[in-house]
């Protein structure tokens, strides 16, 4: 998805600044569209890679639950309330993150027989699951951004908004905040970046500073280094 020099939308006071879910929604989009190929490059028998990647599979799955939950939660029954109009999009917001879910249900039926043995063809259909749960994924999100922001834009007030985010960060274990800070703003542009750091206390963008940031770019080449020899393959 191609990044703008300047976030769509102004940044105005009084209204939820909507755009951060877009900079959050890559971090899908790019991580959904890795698992399968770092599942893939798992060598048969490789049981310590496909731990790692297992791991982090756990995470990704975890995130998006909770991303859903709040939406779930915390979105759709106030534009349910508010905007008129909006319960056929919020039905159909909620029958895709069932659809969702159910690739997952897939993907949670072959991921344990893959961590466990590493055997490439049950690591081939999960890699087949994961592509299929991108697709159901990215359906989703374009939707999402589309027809539902700028509702919320209209509709939400910049408290209800800001929860969304709080929430987002309440269950978050404290080893994986850089993480998680360094997800978001990989592919940020400068404007972007500077706004998410800003939000941050400055002890915490002291810590990313000084340690998130290298912890982030270690832990990316861990799991994507692998990746690497696929365009010579």
């Amino acid at each position: 998805m191609p990044r703008s020099s300047t976030p769509p939308g102004p940044l105005t006071a009084g209204r939820p600044y909507t755009h951060e879910m877009v900079v959050v929604h890559r971090v899908f989009r790019r991580e959904s569209a890795l698992l399968p190929r770092m599942v893939r490059a798992v060598p048969d028998g490789g049981a310590a890679r496909a731990a790692q990647v297992s791991a982090y599979l756990t995470d990704y799955v975890g995130g998006l639950h909770h991303h859903h939950t709040l939406e779930d939660e915390l979105i759709w029954p106030l534009l349910r309330d508010r905007a008129a109009g909006a319960e056929e999009l919020v039905a159909r917001m909620e029958e895709q993150h069932g659809r969702i879910d159910s690739t997952l249900e897939a993907v949670a039926q072959w991921a344990p027989q893959w961590r466990h043995s590493a055997d490439s063809v049950a690591g081939q259909e999960l890699a087949l699951a994961l592509e299929e749960h991108r697709l159901a994924l990215l359906d989703h999100l374009d939707d999402e951004e589309r027809l539902v922001l700028p509702l919320v834009r209209e509709h939400l007030t910049v408290d209800e908004w800001d929860l969304v985010g709080r929430r987002g960060l309440e269950n978050l274990p404290k080893d994986k905040v850089m993480f998680a800070i360094g997800a978001i703003l990989e592919d940020a542009t400068e404007e972007e970046r500077a706004y998410f750091l800003g939000k941050a206390p400055l002890l915490g963008r002291l810590a990313w500073k000084l340690v998130g940031r290298r912890q982030y770019a270690a832990a990316c080449h861990t799991l994507r280094a692998p990746l690497a020899g696929e365009a010579g393959r």
